[in-house]
């Protein structure tokens, strides 16, 4: 099984994808509505190609966005490169990044990369999938950022065509999507709480524009005709129909601006009645799953995500931490003491220790050893019972 958090997986992931891969015509819009339908359009991904849901269920957001962008990257080589080969993807993938990075990436990949191609590739997907240093912004812009993920897909298309990157691609094509998003809001003919927090999202996740300094109107100010794929076309379409969607409703002022957008962009009425149900459709049914759907308080935002994270590694971890538990003589007593009344002060402070100590023999639990980490503990705690036999009861939480 692939593990995305591990050095190695992209050499896995290929050996693993050739399997499945086959060598046929390639129709761009095909591709793309099937990127769409998965969810990786927009920032929310429920399957990928060649990737069982078993596998899929066992990693957490940020391991599905790597592999999924990796997978479109790898997807686009396969079937626009005559004689494809992993290696030579490898080296075309790595050469891609290292193209845009100087200014891509910022202080993030200024580290020492490892020797082997493969982990070059590996640190730069990781890289472009945590574009947000701090936490809180990180977690809370997590869905805009991986929808700007098809950016790369878009520029890598251009990029194996010509060799090398058109010279400014990535930020005339950002300065065109968020002109696109800032027309998109003037046009909501119903304002909420979401629109403010669309910007914040984007300004997290952009890499070279600022969303203030965007002055936009009118469609004909925005540079349109610069994109002529038709990767391009939808992919702008399709932003700007969940940018509008944000507000859980569309009207007919706003679906008509969504047509005069695909008949500016070359798209015909069909395919963006087309792309406009299809954005609903997927929404509505994934809608409690994507947190900005369901912003109420960005702290609690927070919260909630950084529970569901935690949560996930506690299971990823169930073995060895069941067993650390176990071996913890002290710490099974006082376990054990809980079951008949209330721990004082003092034993509270025990059990935090002791369990502080075994997160910091499995590598994946030392979430809890950073800053403000101990703060995250009762979700560990309130785990506990499940970990061991149920005559551990609550009498753990604080």
């Amino acid at each position: 099984m692939i593990n995305p958090s591990a050095h190695g997986w992209i050499d896995k992931f290929l050996i693993e994808r050739t399997k499945t891969s086959a060598i046929g015509s390639f129709d761009p819009i095909s591709w793309y509505e099937n990127l769409r339908s998965s969810g990786f359009i927009y920032g929310h991904c429920i399957q990928i190609s060649g990737i069982n849901t078993e596998e899929l269920s066992q990693w957490d957001s940020e391991e599905i966005s790597k592999v999924a962008l990796l997978n479109a990257l790898y997807e686009l080589y396969f079937s626009t490169v005559n004689n494809p080969d992993t290696t030579d993807f490898t080296q075309k993938a790595l050469g891609f990044y290292k193209e845009m990075s100087p200014s891509g990436f910022g202080d993030l990949l200024q580290k020492i990369l490892p020797a082997n191609a493969s982990q070059k590739l590996e640190d730069y997907i990781d890289g472009r999938v945590q574009t947000n240093k701090d936490i809180l912004r990180k977690n809370f812009s997590h869905i805009i950022t991986n929808a700007l993920l098809f950016i790369d897909v878009l520029a890598f298309e251009h990029y194996l065509q010509k060799g090398k990157l058109p010279e400014k691609y990535l930020k005339r094509f950002e300065e065109t999507l968020m002109g696109l998003v800032s027309l998109v809001l003037q046009v909501k003919t119903q304002k909420s709480a979401h629109d403010d927090l669309l910007i914040k999202l984007f300004e997290a996740s952009v890499r070279y524009t600022q969303f203030s300094k965007v002055k936009i109107t009118s469609l004909d100010q925005l540079a349109l005709e610069a994109f002529t794929q038709p990767m391009e076309a939808l992919y702008l379409l399709d932003i700007a129909t969940l940018s509008l969607w944000s507000d859980g409703q569309m009207d007919n002022e706003e679906r008509y601006f969504l047509f005069a957008l695909g008949e500016y962009l070359g798209i015909a009425e069909t395919v963006t009645e087309k792309a406009i149900d299809f954005t609903d459709a997927f929404i509505s049914t994934h809608k409690k799953d994507i947190h900005y759907f369901n912003y109420s308080h960005p702290v609690k935002h927070f919260y909630d995500q950084t529970t569901q994270s935690v949560i996930f590694l506690i299971k990823r971890n169930k073995k060895r931490l069941t067993q650390e538990i176990r071996e913890s003589k002290e710490l099974m007593q006082l376990l054990a003491k809980s079951t008949q009344r209330d721990l004082d002060a003092e034993e509270k402070k025990k059990v935090k220790k002791q369990l502080l100590d075994i997160c910091k023999s499995v590598p994946s639990l030392t979430i809890f050893l950073l800053p403000g980490g101990s703060l995250l503990l009762p979700i560990l705690i309130k785990f506990i019972p499940q970990l061991l036999p149920s005559a551990f009861n609550e009498n753990l939480d604080d």
